[in-house]
């Protein structure tokens, strides 16, 4: 059932809200008709005069210089074989996501129907003035290296098949930090490869570059051993055929010193395994499933160096660790190629990126204390947000020192701002929140799961392994509409009104009460609050039953509030509870303060909520970098409520000193560092990127998320609460389903955070 599930989900994702998972959106206004003039006619002959004259314009007038073409013929696409050019298209949609998020660059997906080789480079080469460009994909070999070597002796934009070359990028990084590990030397190492295919090839003659000698190399294919006196060898197989009298897989993994699988599920052996020789490097990379699995390639041997492509796994050899990056360097110096030098540049790169100190957000993502280069760290993780401001770098340099740049970069340290710049993008800080919930998923009370919105979000965390739910409601409703959307997991279903519940409402009174009853209740008071679902669900955080919980979807902020704050004591140190929404915008996550809960706070709780909003951005890796807002900047104003503002960034800078903190300052001086910089050349948010926004009171904190997350379409995670004992959090009323899943992460992180 779980796979159905899952088929109906994909199903969903592709066809709901729009068909597909891209779309062209326009980067020009368009809002009058002087705007539409200058778009279209007449205003658009004046560019395309211009380009006749200098074709080289192109890209200064059009999207052309970021804009990738990803073709496939669908002949092998994943491991779904040849399923023709439509049936490929999410692929490719897919593969445009990709370059998308992880590196800005605009795509158009287009499947050609053509399996005959001189056909599909015709139709390529007929479309390329179009793109900036060429990303291959899902091309059967051997056609594939002749499609490739003839576009890329034929055009003068970049070409790429990553089917062959991201694989063999990323693993070549893997294999020469795993060969400084072992104490070898690549030019002596023995390797066997399991698999001659264009990844596989490409994999082999990128190590060759590096310094592998041929007659250490023996590559199998479906056949068996590739030996010089096989018949009817392609001129790829050839170059790797051996003179060695080795004719099967066991044979050749005797005495070796690497194994590079890509072929299938289950082949190597713990027999094969034990005759490698001393700490062995076996990258087993057939997906879904390695040639042997990871933990029993580990149980077998201590020595090894392991890598496969799961995620589950350490080490995975991920291509998104390279086309995006790879592309966008090639794309910046308008380079007419991508050769050898650039992706061996690239390879040293990324090589070298997993040898320095990682990220503390990257740590979080993949719940390790500290990440550090040694066997089960020999790559980055797809999630580095440094992969951006040094892949590209490192290829865009040796496109320029080989001489294929067109446009060469001038000022590196403004290039690379360009590049941070661009991972503003919301949907990674999703991804890094989903992805660290799912490392220690926790018990998640929904508090209204009667509500389909609600359901159908629990549903989602249930099957994503972001959380265990647990369903408060009336029974009958909830199993009603578990009917109506499938969802047929075993989840605990808790009606608080339920006489079967008589004893734990009974002993949760007793506990409340027992806090309680010096502020005017009594205990038969105590005992029909606990009828209520947010006092029973708080309760249950409180008494271990569970670990976190969400309400608030169906009702007002403060009535879902209230019992909390009833239940829940404030944690150590804290007079009173905050709450700030993380925005995430084009330009990076902001956090906003206080958005919820305190209407006129004191500089002193100004300043404490500030010190409670830098804890939480560290909880989602983020350095802290906080400017307290006013309607004026440093002291010009004598008002109270600058005032306000000014004591409270005093109370910051004594206490907490290491602190990155100013104030009070305007808002658009707190986010334009070039504006703050000619202004203000001493405030100490100089040549920084504010992060955390405190705002002087409820109303401008309030209003303002509220008008980004409708105007700007910036997406709101919040209200986040801070300064509660227990992980406890209120969604917005009338929360999406998108919405409440995110809270989900976030309760699931603060819960693993309060455990710690």
């Amino acid at each position: 059932m779980k796979n159905e599930q899952q088929r109906r989900a994909a199903l969903v994702y592709h066809a709901k809200p729009n068909p597909g998972k891209i779309e062209v959106v326009p980067t020009k206004n368009y809002d009058t008709q002087r705007d539409l003039a200058l778009a279209y006619s007449p205003g658009v002959a004046i560019p395309c005069l211009e380009i006749e004259k200098t074709k080289e314009d192109v890209y200064k007038y059009t999207n052309k210089g970021n804009l990738v073409a990803v073709i496939s013929n669908g002949t092998a696409v994943l491991g779904l074989g040849n399923i023709g050019p439509e049936a490929s298209k999410p692929v490719m949609e897919g593969k445009g996501l990709l370059f998308k998020i992880f590196a800005g660059i605009d795509v158009f997906d287009i499947e050609v129907e053509a399996s005959d080789t001189e056909k599909f480079i015709e139709a390529v080469k007929a479309i390329a003035p179009t793109f900036g460009g060429i990303n291959l994909e899902d091309i059967k070999s051997p056609e594939a290296f002749e499609i490739e070597r003839r576009l890329k002796e034929e055009l003068y934009i970049p070409v790429m098949h990553d089917d062959q070359h991201g694989t063999a990028i990323i693993s070549a990084a893997a294999l020469l930090n795993a060969l400084e590990l072992s104490e070898k030397k690549i030019e002596e190492v023995k390797i066997v490869v399991s698999g001659a295919g264009a990844a596989a090839i490409s994999c082999t003659k990128l190590y060759r570059a590096f310094g592998a000698k041929v007659e250490h190399i023996v590559m199998l294919d479906s056949k068996g051993v590739i030996r010089k006196d096989r018949e009817n060898l392609s001129p790829e197989k050839t170059e790797f055929a051996t003179a060695r009298n080795i004719t099967s897989l066991e044979e050749a993994m005797i005495d070796s010193d690497v194994f590079i699988g890509l072929s299938k599920a289950d082949i190597v052996s713990t027999d094969m395994l034990l005759s490698m020789a001393k700490n062995p490097i076996v990258f087993a990379m057939a997906n879904p499933d390695p040639e042997i699995k990871y933990d029993l390639a580990c149980k077998t041997r201590a020595d090894i160096i392991m890598a496969t492509g799961r995620s589950d796994n350490p080490n995975q050899v991920n291509n998104v660790l390279g086309f995006p990056f790879i592309f966008r360097g090639a794309l910046d110096v308008r380079s007419t190629t991508i050769n050898e030098a650039m992706k061996m540049a690239a390879v040293k790169a990324l090589a070298d990126l997993a040898k320095e100190s990682v990220p503390e957000q990257v740590n979080l993502v993949y719940d390790e204390t500290r990440l550090s280069f040694g066997k089960d760290y020999i790559i980055p993780k797809p999630f580095d947000p440094r992969l951006i401001t040094t892949v590209p770098v490192a290829v865009a340099q040796a496109a320029m020192d080989s001489g294929v740049a067109q446009a060469p970069i001038e000022d590196w340290n403004r290039y690379k701002e360009t590049l941070e710049n661009r991972l503003g993008n919301s949907q990674k800080m999703v991804r890094i929140l989903h992805d660290r919930a799912k490392r220690d998923p926790k018990r998640l009370v929904f508090a209204e799961a009667d509500q389909m919105d609600v359901l159908k979000a629990a549903q989602i965390v249930e099957e994503e392994g972001i959380a265990k739910p647990i369903l408060l409601g009336n029974k009958d409703v909830i199993n009603d509409l578990r009917k109506a959307i499938d969802f047929d997991a075993e989840v605990e279903i808790i009606d608080p009104k339920d006489q079967s519940h008589d004893e734990q409402r009974k002993m949760y009174a007793e506990l409340f009460w027992k806090d309680q009853k010096r502020k005017g209740y009594t205990l038969y008071d105590v005992e029909r609050l606990m009828w209520e679902r947010n006092y029973f669900a708080s309760m249950m955080v409180k008494n271990g039953d569970a670990d976190t919980m969400l309400s608030g979807y169906s009702r007002n902020y403060r009535s879902v509030v209230k019992p909390i704050l009833e239940t829940i004591s404030r944690a150590k140190g804290v007079s009173k509870v905050a709450a700030t929404n993380l925005m995430l915008t084009k330009s990076g996550p902001l956090f906003l303060s206080d958005t919820t809960i305190n209407v006129e706070p004191s500089s002193k709780e100004l300043a404490k909520i500030a010190q409670m909003t830098g804890h939480m951005a560290g909880l989602f890796g983020i350095e802290p970098v906080i400017a307290l807002l006013s309607f004026s900047n440093f002291g010009s104003s004598r008002f109270s409520q600058a005032k306000k503002v000014t004591e409270a960034v005093s109370i910051l800078h004594r206490s907490n000193p290491n602190l990155v903190v100013d104030g009070p300052i305007q808002s658009d001086f707190a986010l334009n560092k070039e504006l703050l910089h000619k202004v203000f050349p001493f405030s100490s948010l100089k040549n920084k990127k504010v992060n955390v926004l405190v705002f002087p009171n409820l109303d401008a904190a309030n209003i303002t998320y509220k008008l980004m997350k409708e105007l700007n379409e910036a997406l709101s995670i919040g209200p986040i609460l801070m300064g509660l004992s227990e992980p406890i959090h209120v969604l917005q009323l009338g929360a999406s389903v998108d919405e409440i899943v995110n809270m989900a992460a976030v309760a699931v992180i603060d819960a693993q955070s309060k455990n710690k």
